[in-house]
């Protein structure tokens, strides 16, 4: 399922942070080719930035560190300033940091502050400066909406680390308080997946070997399977506050 991009031929406009790879790419693709204008982002990998931006109807790429405040403040200066509004925030970037949950002094302050700057208040951060813009669909459009990337690790005592399950738990709770204070002219709403096909868990033999015999689904999730959730809660025009776990029904078993 893929979002409708226009109202009556209105152009709709989404920025999907850190969407050159996995997740975040299958979510930008998945908006543009259901018309979306799209804002691409990441920290790094430029060039393949600039080269998926060439390859959409209408797309640009702006390069930016989402744990300098500054670099949040760009963003969404440019991304509003490109085609002058903003419909659709998508919070995909995030980081890891694999610590056993066992071994507490890994999980140092520096790791907690890295991972909460990131993870936590980087989404918070760009909610709060879209806000305007997002009211401002709502009154010409439709309600603006934001869909945060979390985890089944927010939800479930799992995860690469505590100190990254934590983030990824707060980000769930910030969005459904924010679905409270954001209604009804935006709606902020989360996925959270499992284990996810990327080049970064080829390697996870474990997770894999865990998904194909307990999960329902017998397999994890392919990016389009999580970018598929994500176009079906920003073309929602009524669920709010939802934390949607895709994880192939593993939380379950």
């Amino acid at each position: 399922m893929e979002p409708n991009s226009t109202i009556d031929n209105v152009l709709r406009v989404a920025l999907v942070t850190g969407s050159t790879s996995g997740i975040g790419a299958a979510i930008a693709r998945a908006l543009s080719r259901a018309g979306y204008a799209v804002v691409l982002h990441s920290r790094s990998s430029a060039d393949t930035g600039r080269a998926m931006a060439a390859e959409m109807k209408q797309a640009v790429y702006v390069q930016a560190d989402l744990a300098l405040e500054a670099d949040r403040v760009r963003l969404i200066n440019e991304a509003i300033a490109e085609w002058g509004q903003l419909d659709v925030l998508v919070n995909n970037a995030g980081i890891s940091k694999v610590i056993a949950h066992d071994d507490l002094t890994s999980a140092t302050s520096a790791v907690w502050r890295e991972l909460n700057e990131v993870n936590v208040v980087a989404p918070f951060h760009l909610i709060a400066l879209a806000e305007p813009a997002l009211r401002e669909a709502a009154r010409y459009r439709r309600a603006g909406s934001v869909v945060n990337i979390s985890s089944h690790a927010g939800v479930r005592p799992k995860g690469a680390s505590i100190p990254y399950a934590v983030s990824k738990a707060a980000l769930n709770h910030m969005t459904r308080l924010l679905a409270v204070s954001l209604g009804p002219d935006i709606r902020v709403n989360a996925v959270a997946p499992g284990l996810v096909d990327t080049p970064l868990t080829a390697e996870w033999t474990d997770a894999q070997a865990l998904w194909r015999t307990r999960a329902p689904m017998r397999r994890s999730a392919s990016p389009d399977d999580i970018a598929k959730a994500v176009a079906m809660l920003i073309d929602s025009d009524y669920l709010t506050g939802e934390i949607l776990l895709s994880d192939g029904g593993l939380n379950l078993t």
